[in-house]
């Protein structure tokens, strides 16, 4: 949570309470992962999306605590190669700020395109902001990491 508060505060992700966190967990179509430094707890993801009879897995959140040392970037990876191989997605989505330039580059960079942006669709504190809708896709994902394994639905 003070992680999570913390970047909420700089406006570039967004931020959920204690009590919605608790739901999510327990509800069963999301999962929760550490992301670790140097045996280190070091940020958080947070995937929903699990039983989705389309196959679509969202990233709800990534937040790491060393913004710019590659870590971010190194869980990205890791997480998508458990969405498209472990978990046999088709989509993994995202959105993000529209002005988080630097998050919309490092998700380009992963693979993710831009498909459209949501005008003005969430309250911030004392105005509206704009939301860019992401994805990739398993096959996209295959061709730019020559190395995943996609396992085949049944």
């Amino acid at each position: 949570m003070d992680l999570e508060k913390k970047f909420a505060n700089s406006e570039m992700v967004g931020s959920d309470s204690r009590p919605d966190h608790e739901q999510r967990m327990a509800g069963g179509d999301a999962t929760y992962l550490i992301v670790e430094h140097d045996g280190q707890a070091a940020g958080f993801v947070i995937l929903c999306g699990l039983r989705s009879r389309h196959h679509n897995i969202e990233l709800k959140r990534i937040i790491v605590s060393e913004p710019g040392a590659g870590m971010g970037r190194e869980a990205l990876r890791l997480v998508e190669s458990m969405v498209f191989g472990e978990l046999s997605a088709h989509r993994l989505w995202l959105d993000v700020y529209s002005d988080n330039e630097r998050a919309r580059r490092a998700y380009r960079a992963a693979g993710f395109v831009e498909e459209g942006v949501m005008r003005e669709c969430v309250w911030s504190g004392d105005r509206f902001r704009s939301m860019v809708l992401m994805s990739i896709l398993e096959g996209e994902f295959a061709v730019r990491d020559q190395r995943a394994v996609i396992i085949p639905r049944s």
